[in-house]
């Protein structure tokens, strides 16, 4: 299994597919399947049927699963960005490699 640059509440954009350019904070992160979803991008409707939480039932918004490999870190100048480790002292941080800032 490969190590995930991705974190969860990291801010990131798309850069392939359908929805290329769109931001978003990560909410979840699936490291099985080295997907994660992004608040706000890749809405599907989702068909719900009536329920005692949800009487009306009816469709739905909700947020799918994207490749890692399709998201891109965005730093702290609004820069997409790949993401690198390094150690400071005894502590292992991540690290832009555009910018060379500490994440």
């Amino acid at each position: 299994m490969t190590k995930l640059k991705i974190k969860v509440g990291d801010t990131v954009r798309v850069t392939a597919g359908d929805h290329k350019g769109q931001e978003g904070k990560v909410q979840r992160v699936i490291k099985d399947k080295n997907k994660a979803i992004v608040e706000g991008v890749n809405l599907v409707s989702k068909h719900e049927k009536p329920s005692a939480s949800n009487p009306q039932g009816g469709i739905a918004k909700k947020e799918a699963a994207l490749h890692i490999s399709n998201l891109s870190l965005v730093d702290g100048n609004g820069d997409a960005t790949r993401v690198g480790y390094r150690m400071e002292g005894d502590k292992k941080v991540r690290f832009s490699k555009k910018s060379n800032e500490v994440i």
